[in-house]
């Protein structure tokens, strides 16, 4: 790694770029990318306002490795695929202490842009218990519980939540597919929401269900969509109230989209997909992918003839992304696992499955809005359609191409 020095510029300037790169976005590009730190107390914060330095175009050296461009006012980076160990800080000394703390929090650097351990890249589509519990009454907000059972609505939900059903009210009930536009408009119009609402969504099962229904809301171009960080589990444990009182609320006015095909793939999409050596992911149980089971562990055998994984497919079980109590992991841990370990490119075309697309959603919500991924797409058809079909490639066995692996085949994240 090796520190530059840099041009100051004027002050407006400065604050611009901070501005740009401080107000929405998580992620630094290659021009102008900055960062601010006071790392010496012999300069105090008046001093850090005056002397801010930007990086520019020429400034920037975006070879082989990260490059540092330090002054009085702070450490400031650029970046590219690959550092080398020799660090440098301004004070004059190697591998200071000031800058320790920035190098633990680039976890990666992947086509160009930074990835930083201690945030999501869209950490505002996650939303707490506490955020959650200072929402119930809010009438721009609409708190919605999708289960795998039904009735565990019943039993008791979050003071007024309404109730989506995976299978009643989002799916056709007469062919294998998503209701349709006009379908949609009419069920979420039933459920209070309008096209302003925002719309926070948890559940069961590690927010299965819940990734499941924002995936489908998405599908039809919802704008402020949620997921509650932890779902029931979560609720449960921070013990809130519950109700068992179900809700209704006027009937509302939606326009949905036309279905975003960007994040939807089909039978012969994936296989095309496939035959192109792109990424899959498949996020089952180790033991459905290798062919043991058709099913998951603990469920009913539900129809699939054969058993395997779809040929260069990766095994990533969904559980490895979420914590004991419900919660996603830590962005430094999602990336270790999908950036690091299993090498996801975040602008190249990947598609996850799982059986039928619930667990997958999740993968996806992952990849897409945890960790800013620009090309996924969910495969709902998954293993029941794919090992029920007729001449489609099916391998076996523990590595991607159906050949015997050493297991664990994925480290679990650090």
């Amino acid at each position: 790694m090796r520190l530059l020095t840099a041009t100051p510029v004027t002050i407006d300037r400065a604050e611009q770029i901070v501005s740009e790169h401080h107000s929405s976005t998580k992620r630094l590009t290659g021009r102008d990318a900055l960062t601010i730190r006071n790392c010496s107390p012999l300069y105090p914060q008046a001093a850090l306002q005056r002397e801010m330095l930007a990086i520019s175009s020429t400034t920037m050296k975006l070879d082989s490795s990260i490059t540092l461009v330090a002054g009085l006012s702070g450490i400031h980076y650029a970046f590219s695929k690959q550092a080398s160990r020799e660090t440098i800080c301004f004070c004059g000394s190697r591998a200071c202490s000031c800058i320790r703390p920035l190098m633990e929090v680039i976890v990666s650097c992947d086509e160009g842009e930074l990835t930083m351990a201690n945030n999501y890249v869209n950490d505002e589509v996650l939303v707490s218990t506490q955020w959650v519990a200072e929402h119930l009454n809010d009438p721009k907000v609409r708190i919605i519980e999708s289960n795998e059972d039904r009735a565990i609505y019943t039993q008791g939900h979050i003071p007024g939540a309404v109730e989506l059903d995976w299978q009643v009210d989002l799916q056709d009930q007469t062919r294998r597919d998503y209701i349709d536009r006009a379908s949609f408009e009419k069920l979420v119009g039933s459920r209070g929401i309008d096209n302003n609402t925002t719309v926070v969504i948890y559940g069961d099962k590690n927010n299965w269900w819940a990734c499941y229904a924002f995936w489908v809301f998405k599908l039809f171009g919802h704008a402020d969509c949620r997921i509650m960080n932890g779902g029931r589990k979560r609720w449960q444990l921070d013990g809130r109230e519950w109700s068992s009182d179900r809700v209704d609320y006027p009937l509302t006015s939606y326009t949905a989209q036309e279905q975003d095909g960007s994040i939807r793939s089909f039978r012969e999409q994936v296989l095309k997909h496939q035959q192109s050596g792109k990424s899959l992911v498949d996020v089952r149980s180790p033991e459905e992918y290798c062919g043991d089971r058709r099913h998951m562990p603990e469920y009913p055998d539900e129809g699939a003839l054969r058993g395997g994984h779809i040929p260069g497919a990766v095994n990533v079980p969904w559980s490895m992304a979420v914590n004991d109590d419900g919660t996603f992991k830590s962005a430094r841990e999602l990336t270790q696992l999908y950036q690091k370990t299993i090498r996801l490119k975040r602008h190249s075309p990947i598609v996850a499955y799982c059986r039928i697309g619930e667990r997958s959603s999740l993968t996806w919500f992952v990849l897409t809005y945890l960790l800013g991924f620009s090309k996924v797409k969910n495969y709902d058809g998954s293993w029941l359609e794919w090992g029920n079909c007729v001449g489609v490639p099916i391998v076996k066995g523990t590595s991607p191409n159906g050949q015997t692996a050493e297991i664990p085949q994925i480290a679990a994240p650090i």
